[in-house]
């Protein structure tokens, strides 16, 4: 279902004209499909083993099918679910550090380079400036051009340049087992970690990453105006991992193993922070603009239908994904921004100490 957002610009000055809610954590190979082709292969196999001479080796001629690219379809192991869970408290606890250390370094650079503007460095400009003027050109050009960007659009367009740069990875025959390993989410896989992170920056098809990102530029407005691009990012990142978590706790319950991508449960916690920050704002269908809703009622319309999805076990999206991520969204929203993000002036404190007085 794709949304267009209409709005007040008194209300939500951040948020663009238009805003389509269509975006998944899809589903990128049908195990069931592959364990009946992976059967056929080893069934002809055995038929053919009789003809290989007992000298020579057969190993290297099961070539019909790579192992690096066969999904783990099998059994799934709930002990691992203890291993997720500790990868995904440490992925979010070191998120936030992250951002925090990116901010306090942020404030620190830029009041150094207040007082430096005071002192007479004129003789070391000239001299850096001599034999670099294309240099200084091109620089001054980008610098230009980012600094036309709205904040949200400067946090948006680094997360777009990776999910687009993952996706022509994709596309090179040679990385696909390196890809299907590391950049699809899977809990009957041997690697279970990182890719429950690196699976949010990855998608397959064009329309799956067009939509998200879509998606994700029309929301990150108001989200980056709200919350800051540091606190944003620091949502986003462990929002993704989140929602893989969630992803595997339900196939793990329900034993059904597949391969899962995409950011869209990234940006499922986004978008209910959003509706649940500006609950009145008007949306609607972009075929049918005559009728609109406010983003409150769209929220709780997407996350009643990933609710049926989960416990009707519906396989189009990975709604359980979907859900998590809208789910610690909404506990950002009444809780995280106000109660968790501000614990983060502790650690400010020692990291100050521990960088010292800054150098002249």
């Amino acid at each position: 279902m794709a949304l267009r957002l209409l709005m007040n610009l008194k209300q939500v000055p951040a948020f663009t004209s238009s805003s389509p809610l269509t975006f998944c954590r899809g589903q990128l190979l049908n195990p069931a499909k592959f364990n009946q082709h992976q059967s056929n292969v080893l069934r002809f196999s055995r038929q053919n083993r009789s003809n290989v001479p007992r000298g020579e080796s057969f190993a290297p001629r099961q070539t019909i099918v790579p192992t690096e690219l066969a999904p783990e379809s099998g059994y799934i192991d709930p002990s691992s679910l203890w291993k997720c869970f500790a990868f995904t408290v440490a992925f979010t606890t070191g998120s936030f550090v992250a951002v925090t250390i990116w901010e306090y370094e942020t404030i620190r650079s830029r009041a150094m380079t207040a007082l430096r503007s005071k002192l007479n460095l004129n003789w070391f400009r000239e001299r850096a400036r001599n034999g670099r003027q294309e240099v200084d050109q091109w620089r001054k050009e980008v610098s230009g051009w980012w600094s036309r960007l709205t904040p949200g659009e400067r946090v948006f367009a680094p997360i777009c340049a990776l999910n687009v740069v993952v996706f022509g990875l994709w596309r090179l025959p040679q990385l696909q087992p390196m890809m299907v390993r590391y950049f699809a989410s899977n809990p009957a896989a041997r690697a279970v970690c990182w890719p429950m992170f690196l699976s949010t920056l990855s998608h397959y098809s064009l329309f799956h990453i067009a939509a998200n990102m879509y998606v994700l530029h029309s929301f990150s407005h108001a989200a980056v105006a709200t919350l800051g691009r540091e606190q944003f990012l620091g949502l986003y990142l462990s929002a993704g991992v989140i929602a893989s978590f969630a992803s595997h706790i339900f196939k793990t319950v329900m034993r059904q193993p597949g391969l899962s991508l995409g950011a869209s449960g990234a940006i499922m916690a986004v978008l209910a922070y959003v509706c649940t920050q500006y609950p009145d704002t008007q949306l609607s269908i972009v075929f049918l603009p005559m009728y609109t809703f406010s983003a409150g009622a769209a929220i709780k319309v997407i996350m009643g239908i990933d609710l049926a999805g989960v416990l009707l076990g519906w396989k189009i999206f990975d709604h359980a994904a979907h859900l998590g991520g809208a789910l610690f969204g909404l506990f950002w929203a009444h809780y995280g921004s106000t109660r968790v993000w501000p614990l983060r002036e502790h650690f400010v404190g020692y990291w100050h100490e521990l960088r010292g007085p800054p150098k002249k």
